[in-house]
């Protein structure tokens, strides 16, 4: 199955940036659709982003649009969560998520494949 890793987060102040890497063990049309999830202390596991790689159709939480953006390198096998004006809210552990398919998904309990995540920390 699929191996997952993220890397890139890190502590930034309000207004900051930051690029998530996910590196995938293998960028097949089994893993068809990729995601990017959160989850805060106390807070359930939220859809950050989720992109249907076929066609390249892309979901956001209401919460980051206009500030994340997610990106594929098919020839990297690496999927990218670029955060930019981030607020002290965005604060949590970012999951990298992968699942067959051929459609969009966005809600966690329909991905069976996670990575270890990656922490954010953004400062006010």
């Amino acid at each position: 199955q699929v191996q997952l890793v993220e890397s890139g987060g890190g502590s930034v102040q309000a207004g900051g940036s930051l690029r998530l890497s996910c590196a995938a063990s293998e960028f097949t049309y089994r893993y068809n659709c990729m995601g990017w999830f959160r989850q805060a202390p106390g807070k359930e596991r939220e859809a950050v982003a989720t992109i249907y790689r076929s066609d390249g159709n892309t979901y956001y939480a209401d919460s980051v649009k206009g500030r994340f953006t997610i990106s594929k390198d098919n020839a990297k096998n690496t999927l990218y969560l670029q955060m930019n004006s981030l607020k002290p809210e965005d604060t949590a552990m970012y999951y990298c998520a992968a699942r067959p398919g051929f459609r969009l998904y966005y809600r966690a309990e329909d991905f069976g494949h996670w990575g270890q995540g990656t922490q954010v920390t953004v400062s006010s």
